[in-house]
């Protein structure tokens, strides 16, 4: 009877045995999955190009070296503009004596000329006048016939017409040109202007400076090579505005929400934890998808993009270190 209760007993403890050992093999198997996702630090990277073309003459910085806003960065020769802005100043000075000589007038020598030819005129118009007087007295007493006195009075009307085109030539040499003509030689002279201004700011294209402050990452051409109009010549990033980026298959994206904070691993940095803030999730191109294998249950799986923006400035941290943290799959 004894060894019964025994053996029930040591039954009972091998089947409470097996119990746990099924209940911790089923935790295990059914314990939530936890699944290590990459990402890099990326950063705001800007590209310097310049509107004109030219040949680069003299590189102020190299790559690696940090810039401040402002700093000349590149010298790019265009002996083409040089000559395009010798040419607008060229047309700028014909201009201005054009709207000179409209404002002043006429010369001196051509007034005085004008008025003679004016006085000239009025001392026809006396002798004119004065012939006609005669036939037409003439003419009353029956000495001359008819045609006498309307030839005399033709050439006296004649005359006046002759003395007053010449008293409006004076006049116009004295006044100067019209309004019009004022306004017009002035317009010409804004044109020239704009033109010497629009050649003055390619000019400032030829050197370059930094748009903000960073580090040159990349430089593209070398010294001696001709660029184009819109060419990149190097690339600068901005270490100050920095963040995590990691692309995020839906079905891991669950806890991954806008504003959530959660800490990535940087293995560059001894494995420093980071705290950062999720602020843009957006789904990448269909070419990015990535595609599940077609078994039972499963589907085409979209990519997100998800980038996060550490809370606080992280010393030493570069755009291309590597990122990891872990999403857990139900």
């Amino acid at each position: 009877m004894k060894k019964k209760n025994q053996d029930l007993r040591t039954g009972i403890f091998a089947l409470i045995i097996v119990i746990v050992i099924i209940f911790i093999v089923g935790l295990i198997v059914n314990r939530p999955e936890a699944v290590t996702i990459q990402g890099e630090v990326d950063a705001t990277e800007v590209r310097v190009s310049g509107k004109v073309p030219g040949r680069i003459k003299q590189f102020m910085a190299i790559e690696g070296t940090r810039v401040k806003t402002g700093d000349t960065l590149v010298i790019i020769d265009s002996p083409e503009l040089a000559a395009k802005l010798e040419q607008a100043n060229a047309a700028e000075n014909a201009a201005q004596a054009q709207n000179k000589k409209a404002i002043k007038g006429a010369r001196k020598e051509m007034i005085v000329g004008a008025f003679e030819m004016w006085q000239k005129a009025q001392v026809g118009v006396d002798i004119a006048k004065k012939s006609y007087d005669r036939v037409q007295h003439l003419f009353e007493k029956g000495v001359v016939p008819a045609q006498k006195r309307d030839e005399a009075e033709a050439q006296y009307k004649a005359a006046v017409a002759t003395s007053n085109a010449a008293k409006s030539q004076y006049s116009m040499a004295l006044n100067g040109a019209e309004s019009e003509d004022k306004e017009a030689a002035l317009a010409l002279v804004d044109r020239a202007k704009g033109a010497v201004n629009e050649v003055k700011s390619y000019m400032k294209e030829t050197t370059l400076v930094s748009p903000l402050d960073g580090e040159i990452t990349e430089i593209y051409p070398k010294r001696g090579e001709l660029v184009g109009t819109g060419a990149p010549i190097m690339s600068i990033v901005d270490l100050n505005d920095m963040w995590f980026t990691f692309n995020v298959r839906e079905d891991l994206l669950g806890g991954l929400k806008m504003g959530k904070m959660f800490r990535v691993k940087v293995p560059a940095l001894n494995n420093k934890l980071i705290e950062v803030k999720v602020n843009f999730i957006k789904a990448l191109a269909s070419y990015a998808t990535w595609k599940a294998t077609k078994t039972t249950g499963q589907f085409d799986v979209k990519t997100f993009e998800v980038r996060a923006h550490p809370t606080t400035k992280i010393t030493d941290l570069r755009p291309g270190m590597t990122a990891l943290f872990e999403e857990t799959v139900k």
